[in-house]
């Protein structure tokens, strides 16, 4: 059984995501507070959702005069990949369903491709799950602050070019994982269905295709 990866270690590998986070938390808040959302309400939705493109989302559908319930389907249906991502961290959480349940909340994309890399066949490494999952939680949480207090001073996120830095990091990502043909396949085919739903359908629509699309090829 493989020695445990040192913490500091851990967080050094997470530190260029945890940065790119932070900008991301602090343009959500930014924008948040431009479409006239209460402060405190973000806040509080970062606490409870911590799921970056489904708060943008659900922000874009309010914003455009949407009700809340759509706002909440869309969210939803951006997060329907993680139903794949908890299937497959399950045996590397500790203790009981309820527990394992909670731990699963800080689960994130990033906390999954970092513990995947770090682990062994079929078992992502817990510790970099856990250890990275809770730094993005406490950074996004921070960086949604930060956007509501200084969101008059920052102005538009879009003129900064705020909004680009969580697609980079996607791809970031993605790269490493592309090593084979199946693996390519998955992701051609996902981003072929996300392209061809996208001027038609709803936001979160074209993503939940992508995925549904991306875990049948990879069966």
């Amino acid at each position: 059984m493989p020695a445990a990866r040192p913490v500091r270690h851990i967080l050094q590998s997470a530190a260029p995501i945890a940065i790119a986070v932070l900008v991301f938390g602090i343009s959500f808040g930014v924008l948040a507070v431009a479409a006239h959302l209460p402060g405190w309400s973000v806040v509080l939705m970062s606490i409870l959702v911590f799921a970056g493109s489904a708060q943008f989302a659900a922000l874009g559908v309010v914003t455009a005069g949407g009700s809340v319930l759509t706002a909440i389907l869309a969210g939803a249906l951006l997060n329907l990949r993680y139903i794949a991502t908890g299937m497959a961290v399950a045996r590397s959480l500790p203790g009981g369903r309820l527990r394992r349940a909670l731990l699963g909340q800080i689960v994130v994309d990033e906390s999954y491709a970092l513990a995947v890399a770090a682990g062994e066949p079929g078992r992502p490494d817990r510790r970099t799950l856990l250890v990275v999952g809770a730094t993005l939680y406490a950074v996004w949480v921070l960086g949604t602050l930060s956007g509501t207090l200084l969101g008059p001073v920052l102005g538009d996120p879009k003129r900064l070019g705020l909004d680009a830095a969580f697609p980079a990091l996607f791809l970031a990502l993605l790269w490493p994982m592309l090593s084979g043909r199946h693996a390519m396949r998955c992701a051609l085919g996902g981003a072929a269905v996300a392209l061809l739903l996208a001027p038609f359908t709803p936001p979160g629509i074209p993503l939940a295709g992508a995925a549904v699309v991306g875990l049948w090829l990879a069966r």
